[in-house]
């Protein structure tokens, strides 16, 4: 798949899950930690990819599930207004396509006016 075939998809899947929270009554412009799962081929591909996010501060990475299903999880605390969310996700779904991994989407806690709920793309 061509990367803007990947972005294309990535964005549709990211409207999907904002469409979602809204229902939530999520108020996007709250700050809070999203996470990104990038599943990768190998424990040593998951420790390179996590120490490349760590090194340029992309944000807070750390290789898990590496004896038997290695991935990266990636928080970055943010708000998930959709220009910015879609941005950092597709920076994601560009370094999973750089280091050919495979991209698994974002998540987070819904935030309302004092009420928290996880949802996931």
């Amino acid at each position: 798949m061509a990367i803007i075939d990947t972005l294309m998809a990535t964005a549709v899947a990211d409207s999907d899950l904002l469409h979602k929270l809204d229902a939530q009554g999520d108020q996007f412009g709250i700050a809070r930690n999203v996470e990104f799962l990038l599943r990768a081929p190998s424990a040593e591909k998951a420790t390179t990819v996590a120490s490349f996010i760590n090194d340029y501060q992309y944000g807070v990475a750390t290789a898990q599930g590496l004896d038997d299903s290695p991935s990266i999880l990636v928080v970055v605390h943010m708000p998930i207004e959709q220009h910015a969310i879609q941005s950092v996700s597709g920076f994601m779904a560009c370094v999973c396509e750089l280091f050919e991994l495979d991209y698994d989407g974002w998540g987070c806690l819904v935030q309302t006016q004092g009420v928290n709920a996880h949802s996931n793309q």
